[in-house]
C-alpha cells in the first residue's frame, strides 16, 4: 500500500459536513462559532491511532465502503483531506468529536497507524 497523500486544506464541501454533524451535538450559533474556527485554525498534525483514542471510536474495517473507497484514493496516489475536530475536555470526560473525516481517519490508520494527519481543530470553549 502506498503512503498516504494529503490536500493542504480541507476540501470546502467538507465543512457544510463537519456542521451537519455538530448540528447534532450542539444549538445553531455554537456550530456557526466553531465552523468559523475549523476554517481559520492551522493545520497541526496527528496520528491515526491518537486521533481514535481521543475520540473514544473503534477503527471501522477496511471493507467499510467508505473506508474503502478512501483506500482506493490512497491506492491510486489521490490525496486526501485533512480531518475537521472539535477537541475534546479532559477534566469533563468529553470526548474528541471527528466533525469530517472519519472514514479518512480510518484508511489511514489501516495503511500505517504512525502517520501525521494534516487537521484542523476547534474548542468548544
Amino acid at each position: 500500500m502506498p503512503q498516504t497523500k494529503w490536500k493542504d486544506e480541507p476540501d470546502e464541501h467538507d465543512y457544510p459536513a463537519a456542521a451537519d454533524y455538530l448540528a447534532l451535538l450542539a444549538d445553531r450559533a455554537t456550530v456557526d462559532h466553531l465552523t468559523a474556527q475549523l476554517r481559520s485554525a492551522p493545520i497541526l498534525h496527528k496520528k491515526a491511532k491518537d486521533i481514535l483514542r481521543a475520540a473514544r471510536l473503534q477503527l471501522l474495517p477496511a471493507d467499510n465502503p467508505h473506508v474503502q473507497a478512501d483506500l482506493d484514493k490512497i491506492e491510486n496516489g489521490k490525496a486526501l483531506a485533512p480531518i475537521l475536530l472539535v477537541r475534546g475536555d479532559l477534566e469533563s470526560d468529553v470526548a474528541l468529536q471527528i466533525a469530517d473525516g472519519y472514514h479518512r481517519v480510518c484508511a489511514s490508520y489501516h495503511t500505517d497507524e504512525n502517520t501525521d494527519i494534516p487537521t484542523k481543530i476547534a474548542s468548544w470553549k
